[in-house]
């Protein structure tokens, strides 16, 4: 029953996170994004998948958490790129905010 309750709460969190990284992918901003966030959360993860795999609990339910991991690496991503375009739109603008 544990690892039914562990995935359901790994697959909530797991179908928020697609919808994060459209929203930053179409805003093309960093504009609130928390970059230690995000890092907590992959350090969250892959603290769950070494737990899973020190102690052998090796089941479904690892695959929940390497796929969150991989979606939230996404995000990442597309934190970085967005952080690449308000730079450019600095650099562009003379660097005046708008």
């Amino acid at each position: 029953m544990g690892s039914i309750l562990e995935t359901v709460m790994l697959l909530c969190f797991g179908f928020s996170w697609p919808l994060n990284v459209i929203k930053a992918h179409k805003s093309r901003t960093a504009k609130g994004t928390s970059l230690p966030f995000i890092l907590l959360i992959i350090t969250g993860y892959v603290a769950g998948i070494c737990a899973k795999v020190l102690t052998g609990q090796i089941s479904y339910v690892l695959i929940a958490y390497i796929l969150n991991l991989a979606i939230v690496l996404l995000n990442l991503l597309v934190y970085f790129r967005n952080i690449s375009l308000d730079r450019k739109r600095l650099e562009e603008n003379g660097g005046l905010v708008k």
